[in-house]
């Protein structure tokens, strides 16, 4: 086998291997379990950089094996995988970090970093699956990977919310297999192939394609978290803060997401898809859903769940890109994977802050937080900025360039939806911000009998992440002509060599 075929396994053992062996510790092996994630992140990314500046030289890494006739297992690391894998492993690393800190004293800790690693070592399989049953599986073991972590604490609420994303995700599954079985019914196996597969077949009934795509769509829309499949999102929320930041910026929704540009782009390919008259009804269900999401998000009082519907309008950005029918909204749409995934994680780590140092959970307990934790508040504000869209923020260039493909495409309805949806974040996030900064301080909050003049920040395991990933924000904005930005490697992916703003 040569390093070629080599690497993607590497990059997946990376997760896998430890955390196998962080199932068999005591308790007590702190330290070493401690390591065993530490190193598995470092590794991870460390192999994600070499394939990245390989895939950019031009360099094909892939890895085939035959598992019956027909049925191919099958990993390819393109440019559109190393861009999810890119993400998944950076914020793998800071989420692990972030997890070591707010577990330190929990019991569990095995079980949960066990199966922590195995949700990572999951994704990598889906950002790297070259066909449709490889992504299969490991969109189905992510599925088993996720519901221990969101019933880790083991409350009758903590098991109600598993049990609502298993049932959805477990029904996402199944029809994603019957699209599957039936696409392969009618062209054999479906490998992903750029430009996609299906326009140049003669001979197959457009109407069974088109129902397939629902299938297929509908199965992956379940992690992706379009309406109204979304329901799940919200009730696992009673999940500790590092398997929200997993499930919201790491893993589900982007796997989710992430299935769609895969089958709309490399499946059906952009032109077929459009033809059948399939993108316009995909953009109008994710418009739909950023819409839902926001205002949904406005009437929520606990702030977990406030930022989990705001998760659901947000992810759509990466749908509406991809129902765009042009190079500039595919670029907003695989740009905001990686945007929404830093700030997302940002504002994520921030809630678990509040929630472990002074016992904050609802919006109405946070006045003059800012004071009192103002690096954890600074990290907040910074991500909450970016998801409005705000100038120097990642979330600024997402969607200045949805907003150009949608007028580039004629789609002036999706200008004012985007238009639309900024409006509602600020309306859920600048009341934050404002009781935050600007609010007296409270007469006592959960953790404190009195309101202690000065800071008390949290953690520095807990308190390093959520600033190295608001910094990254700005960074990506700052940066976004850079050969290594997220933004670059999106044109990229999309064949677009300019670099001017749109």
């Amino acid at each position: 086998m040569s390093f070629n075929e080599l690497l993607p396994l590497l990059v997946i053992a990376s997760s896998l291997l430890p955390g196998l062996i962080i199932f068999t510790l005591p308790e007590e092996r702190v330290l070493l379990r401690s390591l065993l994630n530490l190193l598995g992140a470092v590794a991870k990314l460390s192999l994600t950089g070499v394939m990245l500046a390989g895939v950019v030289a031009g360099v094909q890494y892939g890895f085939r094996y035959q598992v019956a006739p027909g049925i191919e297992l099958l990993f390819k690391a393109d440019p559109l995988a190393l861009l999810f894998v890119s993400l998944s492993a950076a914020l793998w690393l800071f989420t692990t970090l972030y997890a070591i800190g707010y577990l330190g004293h929990a019991p569990h800790r095995s079980r949960f970093f066990g199966f922590f690693s195995l949700c990572v070592t999951a994704t990598m399989g889906i950002a790297m699956a070259g066909n449709l049953f490889t992504f299969f599986i490991f969109y189905e073991l992510l599925t088993l990977a996720t519901f221990p972590l969101i019933v880790h604490r083991g409350t009758p609420q903590a098991m109600r919310g598993g049990t609502v994303y298993l049932t959805y995700t477990l029904i996402g599954g199944a029809l994603l297999l019957a699209g599957i079985v039936w696409l392969n019914q009618l062209v054999g196996q479906s490998e992903f192939t750029q430009g996609g597969i299906l326009a140049a077949l003669q001979g197959v009934s457009e109407t069974q394609l088109k129902l397939v795509f629902l299938l297929l769509i509908s199965g992956v829309g379940v992690k992706a978290a379009l309406v109204p499949l979304h329901g799940w999102l919200p009730q696992a929320m009673v999940a500790p803060a590092p398997v929200s930041a997993l499930l919201h910026a790491v893993a589900v929704v982007k796997a989710g997401a992430f299935g769609v540009v895969r089958i709309v782009y490399e499946i059906y390919g952009i032109e077929y898809a459009q033809s059948l008259g399939l993108l316009v009804p995909l953009a109008a269900v994710a418009a739909v859903t950023i819409l839902w999401g926001s205002l949904r998000a406005l009437f929520q009082g606990d702030l977990k769940k406030r930022l989990a519907f705001s998760t659901v309008s947000q992810v759509s950005y990466i749908i509406l890109g991809v129902g765009i029918f042009g190079m500039a909204g595919t670029v907003g749409g695989l740009v905001h994977l990686v945007h929404q995934g830093i700030m997302k994680i940002t504002l994520f780590f921030c809630a678990g802050n509040y929630a472990e140092t002074l016992g904050i959970h609802r919006v109405d307990e946070m006045d003059g937080a800012g004071r009192r934790m103002p690096l954890t508040s600074l990290a907040f504000s910074v991500g909450a900025l970016g998801m409005m869209g705000a100038p120097l923020t990642a979330g600024a260039i997402s969607k200045a360039w949805l907003k150009t493909g949608a007028e580039t495409a004629g789609m002036d309805w999706a200008v004012w939806v985007l238009t639309a949806s900024s409006l509602l974040n600020m309306a859920y996030f600048l009341p934050i911000l404002y009781r935050l900064w600007f609010k007296p301080l409270p007469t006592a909050w959960p953790h404190e009998e009195i309101p202690a003049r000065g800071w008390r920040e949290t953690a520095w395991l807990l308190l390093m992440p959520p600033l190295i990933t608001a910094g990254a924000t700005v960074a990506a904005y700052l940066f976004s002509d850079a050969g290594i930005s997220p933004l670059s490697f999106a044109r990229l992916i999309v064949g677009l060599e300019y670099h001017s703003q749109p």
